[in-house]
C-alpha cells in the first residue's frame, strides 16, 4: 500500500437494525426503538471490524481516520488498529446529522478514500455531506437492510480488498455510481417506491462491488405459474414454505393462491392438498421463523440487476434458519429472462456468516418453470 494514504471511516451504528425483525429498514428513531423492543441487535460495528481486519492484513501501512466511538473508532480498536479521531458525535444516540458532520470532518482532515458502513440511507447522508463539489472516492461497507445503491462492496471482506487495491494502484477504476433509496414507510404499507438521489465516485474491482438494483423484467405468467407448480410439488401437502420478498416470489405466492403476500417481507405458507397455499405467518421476523414447528422450505429469488440471493432485504432468513433447513430445502426461483439480465454475473451471498457463505457457494439449480431449471453459479 502506498505510504501516507489516508482511509477515512464513518459507521452508522444502527444500520440494519430493523432487518431481522422485519421492519424493512432502520431509518428514524421510532423504527429503531421498535426494532430494539423486538429484540434486534445492531451489527454494523462488527461488519466494519471485519473490513478493517482484512484491510490491515492486506495493507499494514495504512493511516486510518475515523469518527469517535461507535461511529468508527470502536470498530478500529476491535480490529487492533489505531485511528486518529477527527469527529465526535453530539450525543450517545447518533443521527443522520452526525453522519453528515463526520463525513465533512473526515474530508477536511484529508481523507483520500472514505469508507462508510451502513445502508442506502447512510449513502444518502454521505452524498448530502459531500455536496456538489468533487470529493474523495467513497465505498460502502454493506450493513443496512436494502442496499439497492451501486456504491457498496458485495460484502465486508470485499470492501477491504477494493480499498487495498485502490490504495496500491492495482487496477482499480473509479466510476460514478448511483445512490438509490426506497421509501421505508411506503414499503411497510405494502407499496414499493424507490428513486435515484445522485451519484458518488466509487473505486471498482470486478465482482467485488455490487450493481444497483434494477426493476423486474417483464413478467412471464406462464413461467411464473410453472415455477409455482414446481415449488408446490417440491414442498408437498402440509409442508411449510418461507417465501422471501420480491416481485417474482410475490407472483409465485399469488399463483399458489396467496395473493395477499407481503411484497417486502417474508411470509410462511402452508401447502394444502392440490397445491394451494395459505399464509400462516405474514411478514415474519427471524425469531418467528426459527420457532416454526418444522424446518420450512425456503424460496428466494435474486434481486434484479444485483443478483443477491441472501443478505439484501431478507435478513429474516438467518444463518441459523438456513442451517436448520439445510441446503436441500433452499429453492432458488427466477425466470430465464431474470437470469439472462445478469449477463453471466453470479448470484451473490452475504449472510454475515462467511463459513456459511462458503458452504453454500458453488453451482445451484434455479427453478425457471415447470420441469425447467438452470444451473447457475452462487458465490459469497
Amino acid at each position: 500500500m502506498t505510504t501516507g494514504i489516508r482511509i477515512g471511516l464513518v459507521v452508522n451504528p444502527v444500520a440494519g437494525l430493523g432487518g431481522r425483525v422485519g421492519l424493512k429498514g432502520s431509518d428514524g428513531a421510532e423504527v429503531q426503538r421498535r426494532a430494539r423492543t423486538l429484540g434486534a441487535r445492531p451489527d454494523a460495528i462488527l461488519r466494519a471490524e471485519v473490513t478493517l481486519r482484512q484491510l490491515i492484513a492486506l495493507a499494514p501501512s495504512l493511516t486510518l481516520l475515523a469518527a469517535a466511538g461507535p461511529m468508527g473508532a470502536d470498530a478500529a480498536r476491535a480490529a487492533g488498529l489505531h485511528a486518529t479521531v477527527v469527529h465526535r458525535p453530539a450525543g450517545p444516540d447518533t443521527t443522520a446529522a452526525d453522519t453528515r458532520a463526520a463525513v465533512r470532518a473526515l474530508v477536511a482532515a484529508g481523507t483520500d478514500l472514505l469508507l462508510f458502513c451502513g445502508g442506502d440511507g447512510t449513502a444518502r447522508d454521505v452524498l448530502d455531506a459531500l455536496g456538489p463539489e468533487p470529493g474523495p472516492p467513497v465505498l460502502g461497507i454493506p450493513a443496512g437492510v436494502k442496499m439497492h445503491s451501486a456504491v457498496f462492496a458485495v460484502h465486508p471482506r470485499a470492501a477491504a480488498e477494493v480499498a487495498a487495491a485502490w490504495a496500491g494502484g492495482e487496477g482499480v477504476r473509479l466510476v460514478s455510481a448511483e445512490v438509490m433509496d426506497r421509501d421505508e414507510a411506503a414499503l411497510r404499507d405494502g407499496r414499493i417506491s424507490a428513486r435515484l438521489h445522485g451519484w458518488l465516485t466509487v473505486p471498482v474491482l470486478p465482482s467485488r462491488v455490487q450493481q444497483r438494483k434494477t426493476g423486474s423484467s417483464a413478467t412471464d405468467p406462464e413461467a411464473l405459474g410453472g415455477i409455482a407448480a414446481e415449488v408446490a410439488e417440491r414442498v408437498g401437502p402440509g409442508g411449510l414454505l418461507a417465501l422471501g420478498p420480491g416481485g417474482t416470489t410475490q407472483a409465485v405466492a399469488a399463483a399458489l393462491g396467496a395473493a395477499d403476500a407481503c411484497p417486502g417481507g417474508v411470509d410462511v405458507l402452508r401447502l394444502e392438498p392440490g397445491g394451494a397455499a395459505r399464509i400462516v405467518v405474514r411478514d415474519a421476523r427471524a425469531d418467528q421463523l426459527l420457532a416454526l414447528p418444522a424446518a420450512p422450505w425456503i424460496a428466494l429469488s435474486p434481486i434484479g440487476g444485483q443478483g443477491f440471493l441472501l443478505g439484501r432485504g431478507n435478513q429474516q432468513i438467518t444463518p441459523e434458519l438456513l442451517r436448520t433447513a439445510g441446503p436441500e430445502r433452499l429453492l432458488v426461483l427466477a425466470t430465464e429472462a431474470k437470469l439472462a439480465a445478469l449477463a453471466g454475473r453470479p448470484l451473490l451471498l452475504d449472510t454475515g456468516d462467511p463459513a456459511l457463505d462458503h458452504a453454500l457457494s458453488g453451482h445451484v439449480r434455479v427453478i425457471t418453470g415447470r420441469r425447467s431449471s438452470a444451473v447457475y453459479r452462487l458465490t459469497g
